[in-house]
């Protein structure tokens, strides 16, 4: 591929160096388009119900666009694989990435490494302790009982977007794995009880919005 080369050199050299990005962004429902999305997303999309079509369609067209700056490529030619309800990936030596949407924001990640990005409203109404009782491990549940009520939604909710992420980042699902994720607030680590993973993990407040991001140099992410 001419549009993979850099300076001279292989753009995927420059890339295995590079800090992970990551860009928050309104989630653009043009119907009209037009869409920078492969034929494969096309057809894909084609088959899905009208609304979550148009959300597909805008996502991978979003993302697209940001993966062409920095594989210096037309959208349209990005090798990205992003069927529905699938983990997107690229080409091998291109990085990895990661999406998430809510509402109207859509959440984009970059890396060279694995990644996975999650998030959500950060006034979302939710059952704390119901979800902390049923979801998470015995020793989270325990210490969330030790705050004060007031406190216990925003901790809940912040350690769902975290093991969300870090779910995306292990490519696996919540029905697996969501309760062997614990996240400790105090010593501010992510955990993977049965594995021992500890991968990075960051949440930014950003206009009203949790913003997870986990994997190798979350801490180091450029954010657009």
């Amino acid at each position: 591929m001419a549009g993979l080369e850099h300076n001279g050199g292989s753009l995927r050299g420059a890339l295995s160096a590079a800090p992970p990005r990551v860009w928050l962004q309104s989630l653009e429902l043009d119907e009209a388009g037009p869409w920078a999305i492969s034929e494969a997303e096309r057809a894909w999309s084609a088959e899905l119900p009208l609304p979550v079509q148009r959300r597909y369609r805008a996502s991978r067209h979003q993302l697209r666009s940001r993966l062409a700056e920095l594989l210096q490529l037309n959208p349209e030619a990005v090798p990205l694989h992003s069927p529905p309800g699938q983990a997107p990936s690229l080409a091998e030596g291109l990085g990895c990435v990661s999406l998430s949407h809510s509402r109207d924001q859509l959440l984009l990640a970059w890396s060279p490494w694995p990644i996975g990005v999650d998030l959500e409203w950060q006034q979302r109404r939710i059952q704390a302790e119901l979800l902390a009782r049923r979801f998470f491990p015995p020793q989270e549940w325990f210490e969330l009982q030790r705050l004060a009520p007031p406190q216990r939604a925003p901790q809940v909710l912040e350690s769902w977007v975290r093991k969300e992420a870090a779910i995306k980042w292990q490519r696996s699902s919540l029905a697996t794995d969501l309760r062997h994720w614990q996240w400790c607030a105090e010593h501010q680590r992510l955990e993977h009880l049965l594995e021992g993973w500890q991968p990075r993990s960051v949440c930014e407040r950003r206009n009203g919005w949790l913003c997870a991001v986990v994997g190798q140099a979350a801490e180091q992410a450029i954010w657009d």
